[in-house]
């Protein structure tokens, strides 16, 4: 298994922690915010207010693709195993949601709009040039049900197809760079090996300011004996004694 690698803090000093993940800046994140807007409104327009428990279990269940979004990563830092995990559960309640959308097409006469359909085509570049809840806002009061649940199942298999790919990814680096444990290890090693240098660095400065200093009293000696010499090495003359 290789090391995995130590992320220097900004002290240059070794790490356990693993990069931070801005998560606002994933678009997968982006994409499963504006699903769970959307569910609401959604279920708001087209659902009953009571005694339907699909309402809560549809709010829940994108709220949850979010939320395991946000914490996954959060602990990753220090756990990646928590981090697959928490992403799968995030993956598993996208696919409920999936599902429930699904289902009330069908319950309802509607199709998912697929490669055939005229309106495919334009709805996924959407969704996939869009990734603010500003875009889909102002559609969320004047959409049919047809077109708020095409919407939301194109954005769910966006965000399923993203976490399948980041889980296989984290499951590699696991796999090759190992845990908290790995990461540990690591970490010391590395401050011993940054110390070592530091020790080495010091020794061979000790060492060439102490030639130099030998260096400097042999021509504090030169000079005193060239001081008290004539120029043929003998003793200089004694100089006359005033009248």
């Amino acid at each position: 298994m290789k090391p995995s690698p130590v992320i220097e803090t900004r002290d240059g000093r070794p790490s356990i922690l693993r990069k931070a993940v801005v998560v606002e800046k994933l678009n997968y994140y982006r994409r499963s915010d504006i699903l769970h807007q959307l569910t609401i409104a959604f279920c708001h327009r087209f659902l009953p207010a009571h005694g339907d428990r699909t309402v809560d279990q549809m709010v829940q269940a994108a709220r949850s693709t979010k939320q395991n979004i946000v914490e996954g990563h959060s602990d990753g830092q220090t756990s990646v195993e928590t981090e697959v995990r928490l992403l799968g559960v995030a993956r598993g309640s996208c696919r409920e949601l999936l599902q429930d959308y699904q289902d009330y097409m069908a319950a309802h006469g509607l199709s998912e709009w697929k490669g055939t359909n005229p309106r495919f085509a334009p709805l996924h570049r959407f969704c996939r040039d869009k990734t603010d809840l500003s875009d889909y806002q102002p559609h969320f009061a004047r959409w049919t049900d047809d077109e708020m649940a095409n919407c939301a199942l194109c954005l769910a298999h966006m965000v399923d197809k993203a976490l399948t790919t980041v889980i296989a990814q984290k499951d590699e680096e696991f796999v090759t760079q190992g845990g908290i444990k790995e990461r540990m290890t690591a970490a010391r090693l590395a401050y011993r090996t940054d110390q070592r240098a530091r020790l080495a660095a010091l020794e061979s400065e000790n060492a060439a300011l102490r030639q130099e200093v030998a260096r400097l009293r042999h021509l504090l000696a030169q000079s005193g004996a060239s001081g008290t010499s004539g120029p043929s090495g003998t003793s200089a003359p004694t100089p006359p004694t005033p009248p």
